[in-house]
C-alpha cells in the first residue's frame, strides 16, 4: 500500500503514517526495514501512543515526526525531529512556543504549556462532532476563516457543539496571551 502511494508521486520523498489505533495495523521494525528499501521512504509520522516507537524508528535511521499532539513534548524528548499534528492549525503559536521552550531546555515551562494545550485538545474532543469540525469552527471564531464543515462520514457540528468550540477558541486566546 505504502509503496503504491510512493510510486504515485515518484519525485517526492515519502513519510509513512503509523497510526495503528485507526489503521488496525501497527508498523513493525521488520516492515519498516522493508519499507526503507524504497529510496523514497525517508521517515515515519508516528501516531502510536507508545513514545518508545519513536526511538525504535529513529534507531533504524529514518526521520521521525511525533503524531499525537498531546505528546509533543514527549515525542521530542524521545528523538522526534518535530511534529505533524491535527490541532496545530488552530493554535500554531502555542506549538511554536512549546518547541522553542523545549529547544531552550525550559522543561518546567514547556510542561506547563503542554498541559494547557492538552486542556484545549480535551475541550475540542468533548463535543459530539468530529474534532476537525470543532477546529473549523475555532478557525471561524478566532481567525475569521469560514472553511465550511467536514465531509461525511465525519460528524459536523450540532448546536451544542458550538458552545464547546467557542470555549476552546477562548482557551486558545487566553493561552496565547499567557505564553506568547
Amino acid at each position: 500500500y505504502w509503496n503504491d502511494i510512493s510510486a504515485a508521486a515518484p519525485n517526492t520523498d515519502f513519510i509513512i503514517y503509523n497510526i495503528p489505533q485507526l489503521a488496525g495495523v501497527a508498523l513493525s521494525t521488520d516492515l519498516l526495514r522493508t519499507m526503507l528499501k524504497n529510496p523514497k521512504v525517508i521517515g515515519v509520522k508516528n501516531s502510536s501512543m507508545p513514545t518508545q516507537d519513536i526511538q525504535m524508528w529513529k534507531d533504524e535511521g529514518c526521520i521521525v515526526f511525533n503524531g499525537p499532539d498531546e505528546q509533543f513534548i514527549s515525542g521530542l524528548a524521545m528523538g522526534a525531529v518535530g511534529g505533524i499534528g491535527g490541532t496545530y492549525a488552530v493554535m500554531p503559536e502555542l506549538f511554536l512556543k512549546l518547541n522553542e521552550l523545549i529547544v531552550a531546555g525550559e522543561r518546567d515551562k514547556a510542561t506547563e504549556l503542554q498541559y494547557a494545550i492538552n486542556e484545549i485538545i480535551y475541550k475540542m474532543c468533548s463535543s459530539h462532532a468530529n474534532m476537525y469540525a470543532v477546529a473549523k469552527e475555532i478557525l471561524r471564531i478566532n481567525e475569521n476563516l469560514d472553511l465550511g464543515g467536514v465531509r461525511e462520514p465525519l460528524e459536523n457540528l450540532q448546536e451544542a457543539d458550538k458552545a464547546i468550540a467557542k470555549q476552546a477558541a477562548e482557551m486558545i486566546v487566553a493561552a496565547k496571551a499567557k505564553y506568547c
